[in-house]
């Protein structure tokens, strides 16, 4: 994985001047009300996006710039990063055609008084549900807990300045560390951990105070913490699993906080556990993903297919079906009883598929490419048939809630950076005040 931080897309002149438009319009406006962030942009709701208002509450009316104009320029501009030059050209041909137009969740509300956002380009997993109403995210240097319930935002875990553990276990530094910056965060089982740009892992327990444990995985100059996993073990316990830089994966033990170590050829940059298996996927700074048995570390298989490196991967409920996420552009899913090649493809608009996450139930799978758009798949229909969700912005992560009811969405961008709600969408329909 690169070791520099997050850049904005580089686009033309003409887009650059829309965006200064965006920032200018949204100065000069007059609002009032209390849910709305420094800018003056008010959070959006369902019923004013029936109405016509843009979900992000763009004014496209007062711009020189239609939308959609806005959008072509932007899949012609956009410039997605590669490791391998031109690793996403000639795949079109591999990836399943879909059926758009489907709707499996609906808007619920964007909340734009709250900013979620990210500091490494290729690490969006900071957006984490725990229930229907309450999600857990990264805004600055603080972790915030939002519920929609409320409408209300409160900090969870300040990293600006030091932080050290209020518990003693064995390897704890018990100095703890001064401004961690985070790169990758999980929220689970409650509890919560968050890794950084130095090998930290800091964890925290929802209904404690004060921070459980902390550890720095490696001293190396590269030694950024990439994705964390937490899990619960077949014996009832509960784990997490770090992905590091160092090409080590390390799976703690939270009731010790004892860990074991696997190392790998490469950096790994995300990892998942099959639920009900010890199989582990490893993806990392090879085009080549590698399936492994978690307790021996033995390869046993390769997952050949991907023209880059990868940064995402997850598990179908099912634990057979896994998908992969590429920085060439595309999702594969892979059937475990037969890993000669994967079994479907699918593509990408914009961007690298950087965040995959299945709901819990197994009927759908959501990719988030790095900017603008996430796509919702009907695993029933083989993954035939999407419902293509389409904004402007960094992704800095999305996740399904436990209960499947609702997809959250961080979008990182300095005027119309959020938190985005959707709600599954059934026979009946939500009201826009949720009760």
């Amino acid at each position: 994985m690169s070791h520099h931080y997050v850049g904005y897309a580089e686009v033309v002149n003409e887009m650059e001047d829309v965006d200064n438009d965006m920032d200018d319009e949204s100065r000069g406006r007059d609002f009032s009300g209390s849910d709305s962030d420094n800018n003056g942009n008010q959070d959006i709701s369902a019923a004013q996006v029936r109405g016509g208002r843009d979900i992000q509450g763009i004014p496209w009316g007062r711009l020189g710039i239609t939308r959609e104009r806005y959008r072509k320029n932007r899949l012609e501009q956009y410039k997605n990063y590669e490791n391998i030059p031109r690793s996403g050209e000639g795949l079109e041909k591999e990836c399943k055609i879909t059926k758009r137009g489907n709707s499996y969740y609906e808007f619920r509300r964007n909340s734009m008084s709250v900013k979620s956002t990210i500091l490494h380009f290729q690490l969006r997993n900071l957006v984490w549900p725990t229930s229907k109403h309450d999600v857990y995210f990264m805004s600055l240097s603080s972790v915030v807990h939002w519920s929609s319930l409320t409408c209300k935002a409160s900090e969870v875990l300040n990293l600006s300045g030091h932080v050290t553990p209020s518990e003693k276990y064995p390897g704890s530094l018990l100095d703890g560390f001064t401004q961690t910056e985070v790169s990758t965060l999980a929220v689970k089982n409650n509890l919560l951990v968050a890794g950084g740009f130095q090998g930290e892992l800091i964890c925290k327990y929802l209904d404690r105070p004060g921070i459980c444990y902390c550890t720095r995985t490696t001293h190396g100059d590269n030694a950024i913490t990439n994705a964390v996993e937490i899990y619960t073990s077949r014996s009832g316990g509960i784990h997490f699993i770090a992905s590091n830089n160092d090409c080590g994966v390390r799976d703690f033990d939270v009731e010790t906080f004892k860990s074991k170590h696997i190392y790998f050829p490469w950096p790994v940059n995300h990892t998942s556990l099959c639920p009900n298996t010890k199989l582990l996927v490893i993806v990392g700074d090879d085009p080549d993903g590698m399936l492994v048995d978690s307790s021996s570390g033995k390869i046993i298989a390769h997952l050949r297919g991907h023209k880059d490196y990868s940064f995402a991967s997850a598990w179908h409920p099912d634990g057979i079906t896994f998908a992969t996420g590429n920085q060439d552009k595309t999702c594969r899913i892979w059937d475990a009883r037969n890993l000669s090649k994967s079994v479907t493809a699918l593509k990408g608009n914009l961007g690298s598929i950087r965040s995959i996450r299945y709901t819990s139930d197994g009927r759908f799978m959501a990719m988030a490419e790095a900017a603008d758009f996430v796509h919702v798949f009907d695993v029933e229909s083989g993954y035939e048939k999407e419902q293509q969700m389409d904004f402007f912005g960094e992704i800095s992560g999305m996740s399904f809630s436990p209960d499947t009811e609702s997809l959250f969405i961080g979008i990182w961008d300095l005027t119309y950076g959020s938190l985005v709600e959707y709600g599954r969408s059934r026979d009946y329909s939500y009201v826009d005040t949720i009760i």
